[in-house]
């Protein structure tokens, strides 16, 4: 599933080529890529229609593109979604799932989704933030992210540091690929509690989260298939730079010891059994012995 490096790749393409665009018309081919437009595929249409794009933004995974009407379409890419700028004149892609015609007539925007696990919708006054995804935090890139409240929020957890960095309400954008990325860097297990780290060490945690994500943007993300590709079409290329994910068996980059692969979440975990060991596991507190209080015998009367 695409992450926050794909996302804003993306985010960043259409900012330059649909912003200030007014939308002719929309045509939806298949009614599951606006399921959560609970209106319904023709409303979708409709509510689009003459609308101006005034901008591009991102929340963690999801895009919205602000509307001069007030509302935003909201966007997620799913596990193979692609938003593609396409000249009219351009064959239909097996699986375009929505199309929007601008009334400049110039290149078409569509969504193309294989596995139909994405979808668009209008949220209704959204423009300045989607209430469909004000509940997701902010992330690491954000300039208005807070390093000390979200160090504060990982301490308090009681839970793996992995699982952590996946909970987008404590940080949004990090998923599989580039949490182990991060944790390989800061030589840390993903199994780590996240109440036993210190301060110092959730803080050069984030920083490196932030480095892996800022050079995967730099690259345009990590394209594993031709699933995840730019508004262009174009393929990332982080993956040349992957220290952990994916590389089980090969050396590690720091100490040459192979690298393993861990289930995780029904996903897998890459890490160096060296830089990264598992921390050990805590022996269970053994409640003590309750002493037994004697009833008390009811008098006979």
């Amino acid at each position: 599933m695409p992450e926050l490096p794909e996302v804003e790749t993306v985010r960043q393409g259409l900012a330059q080529w649909v912003t200030g665009r007014r939308i002719a018309s929309t045509e939806v081919r298949h009614p599951r890529a606006v399921r959560r437009h609970l209106p319904g595929p023709a409303h979708f249409a409709d509510v689009l229609a003459g609308r101006t794009v005034r901008d591009v933004r991102r929340r963690g995974k999801y895009l919205w593109l602000p509307l001069d009407s007030g509302d935003a379409i909201v966007g997620h890419l799913g596990m193979s979604g692609q938003l593609l700028l396409q000249p009219a004149t351009a064959a239909d892609e097996l699986h375009l799932r929505v199309r929007f015609r601008f009334a400049d007539d110039g290149p078409e925007l569509r969504f193309v989704d294989q596995r139909t696990f994405g979808g668009l919708s209008v949220s209704a006054g959204g423009a300045e933030l989607p209430s469909e995804i004000a509940h997701i935090a902010r992330d690491p890139m954000d300039p208005e992210f807070s390093d000390d409240a979200f160090v504060a929020a990982l301490r308090r957890r009681r839970t793996e540091v992995k699982r952590a960095l996946l909970d987008q309400t404590l940080v949004s954008g990090v998923g599989n690929i580039y949490a182990d990325e991060a944790l390989w860097r800061a030589g840390l297990h993903g199994a780590r509690p996240t109440d036993a780290l210190t301060r110092p060490a959730a803080l050069r945690l984030l920083g490196h989260v932030r480095d892996v994500l800022g050079e995967a943007i730099s690259e345009g993300g990590t394209s594993f298939d031709a699933l995840y590709v730019d508004v262009n079409g174009n393929s990332g290329y982080f993956d040349r730079a992957l220290n952990a994910y994916g590389r089980e068996g090969e050396p590690c980059r720091r100490c040459g010891t192979p690298l393993r692969r861990e289930a995780f979440m029904n996903r897998s975990s890459y890490s160096c059994p060296r830089c990264q060991p598992r921390p050990r596991t805590a022996a269970p507190r053994t409640a003590a012995p309750r002493t037994a209080t004697p009833r008390a015998t009811p008098p006979r009367g």
